[in-house]
């Protein structure tokens, strides 16, 4: 492992794989880790150069021609800790080739039309490193627990989704779906810290509460969309969220570990390196008149 916080590998540990079940995964778990809250803290700060790196070439590599591209898919319940790890994680890269959505309730105009129509343009292009908070999961999620379609289109939907993350791998996309799972408890004590705080009121929003009184539903329906669209070119990932440290930075080498997946490489020089030294050296006495 690249340092001693990871006793062994978050991302073979945290990936879904045959015979996946949502209901033995402890919220409370820190798999690959013994160390704690001060450590993890330490380990994103130093494994922020090993992203920015590998971020680095992507990017790079792009200007010549390389398709590849990663797009991160965040999907948890409310007040899992999405916003903490675009904060603490993704805001240790740099912005050029960072590309953040976020996808609220669809409007009029998006209702109009298939629930993939206003994520399309959203894909990450070449070099970019994609992140999705919230994402077209909402349609198999929120959908099917609220019953806002009916259960032939969700099971349609499900279908859609594997097309469209086939689609996306034979373009270059390396697509990674990432679920925060806490507990309803520490979900709790998330919400009603806001309602402490004047200052996080504007993070509260009472339909959170509606939605956590269908728990056991929600996970149910996160349980089936993971199982109908893991594949080898669209893995999911569990992520216990419940120690906000610890999940920040399984995230993070999740997101290392498939950008090491991708191999980005620095592109060759398409000019004469010896030419341009001497260019730049015949132009040293350059002074204003």
């Amino acid at each position: 492992m690249p340092s001693e916080f990871w006793i062994e590998d978050p991302s073979r540990l945290l990936r879904v794989g045959a015979g996946f079940d949502l209901r033995a995964v402890d919220p409370d778990a820190k798999p690959g880790t013994a160390a704690r809250k001060a450590e993890g803290a330490a380990e994103l700060a130093r494994a922020a150069q090993e992203l920015r790196g590998l971020q680095e070439k992507l990017f790079a590599q792009s200007r010549l021609g390389a398709p590849d591209r990663l797009l991160v898919v965040l999907q948890a319940m409310d007040a899992a800790g999405k916003g903490g790890i675009v904060n603490h994680v993704f805001s240790q890269v740099e912005p050029y080739g960072l590309a953040l959505s976020a996808f609220k309730a669809p409007t009029e105009e998006e209702r109009a039309h298939d629930f993939l129509w206003r994520v399309e343009p959203r894909v990450p292009t070449p070099g970019m490193i994609g992140v999705f908070d919230r994402s077209h999961y909402e349609d198999v999620l929120i959908q099917r627990v609220r019953g806002f379609a009916p259960p032939e289109e969700i099971e349609r939907r499900y279908g859609a989704i594997v097309d469209f993350e086939r689609r996306l791998a034979e373009d270059g996309v390396r697509v990674v779906k990432i679920m925060l799972h806490i507990s309803p408890e520490e979900q709790a004590e998330r919400l009603l810290s806001r309602l402490d705080d004047p200052e996080k009121h504007w993070k509260y929003n009472p339909g959170d509460v509606d939605e956590r009184e269908l728990w056991a539903e929600y996970m149910e329906a996160f349980s089936i969309a993971i199982e109908r669209t893991a594949a080898e070119h669209a893995p999911w990932y569990v992520v216990p969220a419940n120690a906000k440290w610890y999940a920040r930075a399984a995230v993070q080498r999740i997101v290392i570990s498939e950008l090491q997946r991708i191999d980005p490489q620095w592109p060759e020089a398409d000019f004469d390196v010896a030419v341009e030294r001497s260019r730049i050296e015949r132009t040293s006495d350059l002074s204003w008149p």
